[in-house]
C-alpha cells in the first residue's frame, strides 16, 4: 500500500505575520503543496481612496514595521511621477541613505534573530544567544546603526515620520550624521568578519531554475530607480511593470500571488536575484567578499540568502558611509512643493525582501482615486511552493518531524513578510440574507 504523509506546520516560525504550510505526499510523489496566509487582510489599497497625498506616506508605512521606508520610497515616487514633480538630487541621496537604514535593520534582524538558529541546530534566537553571545550581541549592534539611520533621517526607527511626497519635513544637520560614522565603520569591518563565519555552515543542496527579478540601475546597486530586469532578458521601465506581472488569486490564501505573463509562472525577488542581476553594482568591500566565498558566476541555491543579506549589509554600511561623507546641508533643499493636478504615477524600489511596487491614480484636488501595492512577499509565494515541490522528494528518508523542519528552514530562507502580502480584498454582499459570499478579486478583474 503507498504510504500517505502529511507535513503540517500550522504557525509558521520567525517569520513576520501568520501563515502556515501544508505538504501531502503519496508515496515519492508530491500531491499538494501550500503556502497558506491566513492573516486577515488589511485593506490598505481602499483605505488610501479619498486621501490626500500628503498622508500616503504615513498610511503605507503601517503596512510593515520592519519595511516602513519601502512602502514610504515607492509610494512617494510613484505620486511625485502621478504630479510631474522634479525631485533634486540631493534629496534622492538623501532617500538613499534612508533606505540604507532599512536594508541594516531588516537583513540584520533577519540574519541574527530568524535565520541563523537554522544553520545552527537551534530552535530559537535565545538559545543561539547562550552559545555564540559575540554573534547574536553584534549583529544587534550592526541592526541598531540602521536604527540609528532611521532616528537621523526619519524622525525615528519605526515607522519614521519626516518623509512627504517631494522630500523631507526637515534635513538633518552634518553634526547629526557624522556621529554615526565611527559606528559605520566598526560595522564593516565587523561584518566581514560575520561573513568569514557565516561561510562556514553548512548550507542546503537544493539549487533551482529560477527566474530572477529586481530592478537594475547601470550606476549603483538598486534601492529607489532602476529598470525592470529579469534573468531570461527582460527589460523594461517601471511603467510596463503591470504589462508583465500580474496578482491573482490563489483558494487557500488570504494573499494574492504574482505570477509572470503570459504563461502564469513564478519567480523569484530578493537579496538572491538583486545579487545574481545586479553584483557588478556592489559597493568595492562587499563586491569582493562576495568573490571571495561565492565566487563570480550566478547562485541558484536559495540558502545562501544568509550569505547574500550579509554582504547586502555591508554594502549598505558601505554607502552610508559614503554619503554621509559627501553631505553637504547647504546644498540640500528639504522639500519640493505639491501641485494640485491630476495623474497617474507608478514606481518601484528594492526593499528588503524584494521589488515592491506602487501605482496611484491622483484626482485634481490631489485626492487618491486609486491604488494598486504589490508587495514582494505576494511576489515570491508560488516561488516558495515551487522550491518546496522540488525539496520534499529529497526528504523521504527523513522522518515528519525532520522533513517539516527542513520545508520550514526552506520558507526562512525568503525571509516572507506574511502581513505585508494581505493587502487587497473586495467583498461582495448578495442579497440581505446573514449569509455571505467573500470573493478575492485581482486588481485587473472589473
Amino acid at each position: 500500500m503507498t504510504q500517505k504523509r502529511i507535513l503540517s506546520v500550522a504557525a509558521l516560525s520567525r517569520v513576520e505575520g501568520e501563515g502556515a504550510m501544508e505538504v501531502h505526499l503519496n508515496g515519492s510523489e508530491v500531491d499538494r503543496v501550500q503556502l497558506r496566509i491566513y492573516e486577515p487582510p488589511r485593506f490598505f489599497e481602499a483605505l488610501l481612496k479619498g486621501r490626500d497625498v500628503r498622508e500616503v506616506p504615513d498610511i503605507v508605512a503601517r503596512i510593515c514595521g520592519i519595511c516602513p521606508v519601502a512602502y514610504q520610497m515607492s509610494a512617494c515616487r510613484a505620486l511625485e511621477k502621478a504630479l510631474e514633480m522634479e525631485i533634486p538630487t540631493a534629496v534622492s541621496r538623501l532617500r538613499r541613505l534612508l533606505y540604507c537604514g532599512e536594508w541594516l535593520e531588516s537583513h540584520a534582524l533577519h540574519i541574527v534573530m530568524l535565520h541563523a538558529p537554522d544553520f545552527l541546530g537551534y530552535e530559537n534566537s535565545f538559545e543561539l544567544a547562550a552559545d555564540y553571545p559575540e554573534i547574536f550581541h553584534d549583529g544587534l549592534r550592526i541592526r541598531k546603526v540602521g536604527n540609528d539611520l532611521l532616528t537621523v533621517l526619519g524622525g525615528r526607527a519605526i515607522h519614521p515620520v519626516n518623509v512627504t511626497v517631494g522630500g523631507f519635513y526637515r534635513t538633518p544637520s552634518l553634526f547629526q550624521l557624522q556621529q554615526l560614522l565611527p559606528e559605520l565603520e566598526w560595522a564593516q569591518t565587523r561584518m566581514e568578519e560575520l561573513l568569514r563565519v557565516m561561510a562556514s555552515w553548512e548550507f542546503g543542496t537544493l539549487e533551482c531554475n529560477y527566474q530572477f527579478v529586481a530592478l537594475q540601475d547601470q550606476q549603483e546597486y538598486p534601492l529607489n530607480e532602476g529598470r525592470v530586469v529579469a534573468s531570461d532578458g527582460l527589460d523594461i521601465p517601471i511603467e510596463e511593470f503591470e504589462l508583465h506581472f500580474r496578482e491573482v488569486q490563489v483558494p487557500h490564501s488570504t494573499a494574492l500571488h504574482c505570477v509572470r505573463l503570459p504563461e502564469h509562472t513564478p519567480y523569484l525577488v530578493g537579496p538572491l536575484a538583486r545579487f545574481n542581476l545586479c553584483r557588478q553594482q556592489l559597493t568595492p568591500r562587499a563586491k569582493a567578499i562576495s568573490e571571495s566565498l561565492l565566487g563570480s558566476g550566478p547562485v541558484f541555491n536559495n540558502s545562501f540568502s544568509i550569505l547574500i543579506r550579509g554582504i547586502e549589509v555591508l554594502f549598505a554600511l558601505e554607502t552610508a558611509a559614503q554619503q554621509i561623507r559627501e553631505y553637504d546641508p547647504s546644498r540640500t533643499s528639504t522639500r519640493v512643493e505639491i501641485p494640485l493636478r491630476s495623474g497617474v504615477g507608478c514606481h518601484a524600489t528594492e526593499a528588503p525582501r524584494g521589488t515592491l511596487y506602487h501605482r496611484y491614480e491622483v484626482d485634481a484636488r490631489g485626492k487618491i482615486a486609486a491604488a494598486l501595492i504589490v508587495p514582494p512577499t505576494s511576489q515570491n509565494q508560488g516561488q516558495i511552493e515551487a522550491d518546496l515541490r522540488a525539496l520534499v522528494p529529497d526528504l523521504l528518508s527523513l522522518n515528519d518531524q525532520q522533513a517539516t523542519r527542513a520545508c520550514e528552514n526552506l520558507i526562512r530562507n525568503y525571509d516572507p513578510c506574511i502581513s505585508c502580502a494581505t493587502h487587497f480584498l473586495k467583498i461582495e454582499w448578495h442579497g440581505r440574507s446573514p449569509q455571505r459570499v467573500t470573493k478575492i478579486r485581482t486588481p485587473q478583474e472589473p
